[in-house]
């Protein structure tokens, strides 16, 4: 499997709250840099020995344990630069229902949200979980760990310090909520639309 950037950042430069420079940086050097290391690691997999394989320490255990982390990092950031840009766009009421459902109120899950955005040292998630149908704020401190089998991503806010330093210095609440500004709801609209089928 050989990798190429697919998100254009062109389309995310300007949006308010997120300066060009701090999109520009996170963009071409963070997630440019995990589709090369995919790449990388996935050549190296070729001829690993994997008659040699050890739960301790091998080589091959090694390349999956960072081509876990390497992936998941192209496969998030893709998902977080696709969900932005959609200043002005509107949460479908579908999903909005749906979050309210598993929430409250869309008002209780957008805290949860944000909360869960402060918790967590990577990532915080919007999940549908297929066993019982509902939405879930899930935080991942790395690219992979803590992903939850079977639940599908909706909304990704991407919360390491590279996302926002630029703009905000340790200040992650104003990023959060500049992020919550500039959704693109049609994405995740269509995200869960695509579930629901």
């Amino acid at each position: 499997m050989k990798l190429q950037s697919k998100i254009m950042k062109d389309g995310l430069l300007g949006m308010g709250g997120i300066s060009a420079n701090q999109i520009t940086q996170h963009y071409d050097t963070l997630y440019k840099g995990y589709v090369n290391k995919t790449n990388e690691i996935n050549e190296k997999l070729v001829p690993a020995e994997r008659n040699k394989a050890n739960q301790t320490y091998s080589e091959i255990r090694e390349l999956k344990v960072e081509l876990s982390f390497a992936l998941d990092g192209v496969k998030l950031h893709e998902a977080y630069f696709e969900n932005l840009a959609g200043a002005g766009s509107v949460i479908d009421g579908d999903l909005k229902a749906a979050l309210a459902e598993a929430y409250g109120s869309y008002e209780s899950w957008e805290e949860d949200f944000k909360a869960s955005g402060m918790a967590a040292r990577g990532w915080a998630i919007a999940a549908y979980e297929p066993i019982d149908g509902k939405v879930y704020n899930y935080i991942a401190d790395d690219h992979n760990t803590y992903g939850i089998w079977w639940a599908v991503p909706l909304l990704i806010l991407d919360v390491y310090e590279h996302a926002y330093f630029i703009d905000y210095g340790v200040g992650r609440a104003p990023y959060i909520d500049a992020f919550m500004r500039n959704v693109d709801w049609n994405v995740v609209n269509q995200r869960f639309k695509d579930i629901k089928r």
